[in-house]
C-alpha cells in the first residue's frame, strides 16, 4: 500500500526514510551507504559484499544505484601491471542535500501547477458535477 503524503507528514521521517524517498533506495541499498560511510574509507565492491553479507553481483547493484543518485563516489585504482579496480567512498554531504534541495524544489513546483490545474478544472462551471434532487 502507497503511504498519502499526509501519512508521510504525520509520522517522524529519519534521514534515512528521507533518502529512501528522495532516491527510492532498497534496504540493501541503504545498509550498503551507510557501510561505506562509516567505514570512513574508499573501498571496494568485494570489501563491501563481506561487510554487508552479500553477493558480489548484489552489491554491486546497490553500489550502482547509489553512484546514480550521488551518493558515493567512484575511483580508480590501477596497480602496477596495468590492470584497476574501483574504491567507492561517500559523496560530499553538502553536495548531496543540495542535491536533494533541487529535487524537492522540482518536486514542489510540480505539485503547485498540478493543484493549479485541479483549481482551474474544477472551478469552471462547465465542469462541475451537480447532484441530482
Amino acid at each position: 500500500m502507497v503511504e498519502s503524503m499526509v501519512e508521510s507528514l504525520r509520522r517522524d521521517m529519519e534521514c534515512e526514510s528521507l533518502l529512501d524517498c528522495v532516491h527510492g533506495l532498497k534496504a540493501l541499498d541503504r545498509a550498503c551507504f551507510e557501510v561505506i560511510v562509516e567505514d570512513g574509507e574508499a573501498m571496494s565492491v568485494d570489501q563491501l559484499a563481506d561487510l554487508v553479507d552479500r553477493e558480489r553481483s548484489t552489491t554491486y547493484r546497490s553500489v550502482r544505484r547509489l553512484l546514480d543518485a550521488g551518493l558515493v563516489e567512484k575511483e580508480q585504482v590501477n596497480y602496477e601491471e596495468g590492470s584497476y579496480y574501483h574504491v567507492y567512498s561517500p559523496a560530499d554531504p553538502a553536495e548531496v542535500a543540495a542535491d536533494m534541495q533541487r529535487t524537492l524544489n522540482d518536486w514542489y513546483a510540480m505539485m503547485g501547477q498540478l493543484i493549479r490545474e485541479f483549481e482551474e478544472k474544477y472551478d469552471d462551471p462547465e465542469n462541475r458535477v451537480v447532484a441530482e434532487p
